[in-house]
């Protein structure tokens, strides 16, 4: 699918200016970036070829798994062909013609308000929780308060003509969110690229079926980098894993740790195999 500028489709949950929308300007430059109001909404136009590519948040360094997008990773057919760590940096928005010494009130989502905590209590304002921190931007621009500020991106700036009053005001350096990029279909690998594979089963009901399930990528030597449960949808007190791995699975000793897991899971599913993003480390951090 192609937009009228002929660019390739990227699908993002949140509004313009969204850290979603930041993670595809940074991994996907070259493609045109859709909005969509759910994460739902993400997954179907990658399905219904109203985009070409979605850029889904999986779990963030400071708050957790996304849970939305791990369940809706079971539910549709689609391939996992990339990931992206994106730095997260807040940053304080107010009107064109406001100053911090005017500011009484913050709106933020509550994970951002959270995140800029001490940042917030040393100004001693007003915490209000909105749904998403483009949104607060979004409406920050309509309403333009002089005394309320939200904690958005610097690109909510750009887009919605916000004045930059504090950068950087997050708590913790090293918030990072890891996105990963889904498609229809997946590409041909580069035969020497470093690759992650992230799988999805559930295990035989068997005495220690999780534990037997794993024993086969230690015996093989493959390092886990995750592991999630989820319910099953309509089988209540049932779960499904899912499970990244460094290696290919055209590699034998991956080969045969997914034999191992395979014979002892009732459902086993490949979700993709895709190069590894190097996480951001601490010597990257953003100045603060």
């Amino acid at each position: 699918m192609v937009n009228s500028d002929n660019k390739p489709v990227v699908a993002f949950q949140g509004k313009r200016g969204a850290y979603s929308e930041q993670a595809c300007r940074e991994r996907l430059p070259n493609h045109f970036f859709m909005p969509c109001n759910a994460f739902e909404d993400v997954f179907t136009a990658v399905d219904n070829n109203s985009a070409d590519l979605g850029m889904v948040p999986v779990e963030n360094s400071m708050a957790g798994v996304v849970t939305d997008s791990y369940d809706l990773l079971a539910l549709h057919h689609l391939t996992i062909v990339g990931e992206h760590y994106l730095r997260v940096r807040h940053s304080l928005l107010g009107p064109p013609d406001s100053h911090l010494d005017d500011i009484a009130s913050v709106y933020s989502h509550p994970q951002a308000l959270a995140q800029c905590h001490s940042f917030i209590k040393k100004h001693g304002w007003k915490r209000i929780s909105v749904y998403d921190t483009a949104g607060a931007a979004a409406d920050l621009a309509e309403d333009l308060h002089p005394n309320s500020a939200a904690i958005a991106s610097e690109l909510c700036a750009e887009l919605y003509g916000l004045k930059v009053l504090a950068k950087d005001i997050h708590d913790s350096s090293l918030n990072t969110t890891r996105f990963l990029i889904i498609k229809k279909e997946g590409s041909p690998l580069v035969d020497d690229t470093p690759c992650k594979t992230s799988l999805l089963f559930e295990v035989r009901d068997i005495p220690a079926a999780l534990y037997k399930c794993l024993g086969g990528f230690a015996t093989n030597n493959v390092n886990l980098t995750r592991l999630e449960s989820r319910p099953v949808l309509g089988k209540p007190w049932t779960y499904h894993f899912y499970l990244d791995f460094q290696g290919r699975t055209d590699e034998h000793r991956c080969e045969l740790a997914l034999d191992e897991l395979s014979y002892f899971t009732e459902y086993l599913k490949v979700l993709g195999c895709y190069p590894e993003s190097k996480k951001p480390t601490e010597t990257e951090a953003s100045p603060r």
